[in-house]
């Protein structure tokens, strides 16, 4: 499963009151003490997209199991679209509890690259927004979408970057929890979807450039670029000015660093003598225990990005 097809299936799933538990306690140890756990600082920050972990529990003790693995930052893709207002009145306060940020969400439908969804997206993207206003979450993930048949790719490179741009006005001066409102836009690789129009983060990089408005960022997933072209480093140096989030997870599988082709160390350490002060975010399918392998992962960045800063 990937994060389109998950937020596919999120839209047939009740993730309401249902969804949504009692405190708990981990390992005999109450989770708010669990939260507070004391980790070592990386020079970057470090969060968990939730689609990839512990989708069999209630919504409140997989923030437990995040905050368990030693994390305060959690991405979203959609999981509140059936919360009632208790439902969120409940997953704020165990997010409040654990001391965890919802630091970006994702899940809209429509892409960037046909005109004819243009509409539709700006109206999805208001709608975004009064959503991350109630759970205290600054940024969103935008997509291209797939192709828009008979359309020259040029035409469809335009159509992003006047999407954006008008996305960009609706944002404008926006700030949610004392941060600017941020829309990150992100490639895809053709292997996961090959109808996608932005498989390549230099092109994603390109309409960045070309919208040239502050609340519009990249999103680096370094899974669907080594897929899709490799060449890690070279473009992370090129990116650096307009990044604002990457995502982290190994090829091939999407399971954790270090059981694939990608050296993360390097990523790492490279991420720190950059100075990146934006979210490195754990996007994986652990191959084990879900908690111990997001703690490694952290205690691997950790260590190599201290390393290096």
């Amino acid at each position: 499963m990937n994060r389109r097809s998950f937020a596919q299936a999120l839209a047939g799933t009740v993730v309401g009151s249902c969804a949504l538990a009692q405190p708990s306690t981990l390992f005999g140890q109450s989770t708010s003490a669990a939260s507070k756990e004391k980790t070592s600082a990386a020079p970057f920050k470090l969060s968990v997209m939730l689609w990839t972990v512990f989708r069999d529990l209630p919504f409140e003790q997989r923030l437990e199991k995040v905050a368990e693995a030693g994390y305060h930052n959690v991405e979203l893709v959609g999981e509140y679209e059936h919360w009632t207002d208790k439902d969120f009145d409940r997953a704020n306060a165990k997010r409040k509890e654990l001391g965890i940020t919802f630091d970006c969400t994702a899940g809209l439908k429509y892409g960037a690259c046909d005109p004819d969804h243009r509409d539709a997206l700006l109206a999805e993207l208001n709608d975004a927004l009064r959503t991350m206003e109630r759970i205290d979450c600054p940024a969103l993930i935008l997509l291209s979408g797939d192709r828009a048949p008979g359309m020259a790719r040029e035409a469809q490179h335009q159509s992003c970057i006047e999407t954006l741009k008008r996305a960009a006005a609706i944002v404008e001066g926006k700030t949610i929890h004392g941060q600017p409102v941020r829309l990150l836009l992100e490639n895809i690789d053709p292997e996961e979807n090959p109808k996608y129009f932005l498989t390549e983060v230099n092109e994603a990089l390109q309409v960045v450039q070309a919208v040239g408005h502050p609340q519009v960022q990249l999103l680096y997933d370094f899974y669907h670029e080594q897929i899709s072209s490799g060449n890690l480093i070279a473009k992370l140096e090129k990116a650096m000015p307009h990044l604002a989030l990457v995502h982290i997870a190994d090829v091939p599988g999407r399971h954790e660093p270090g059981t694939g082709e990608i050296n993360y160390d390097n990523i790492f350490r490279k991420l720190a003598e950059l100075k990146y002060s934006g979210m490195v975010a754990m996007e994986f399918l652990p191959s084990g225990n879900a908690v111990a392998q997001l703690r490694a992962a952290r205690e691997a960045a950790v260590r190599a990005g201290t390393a290096a800063a």
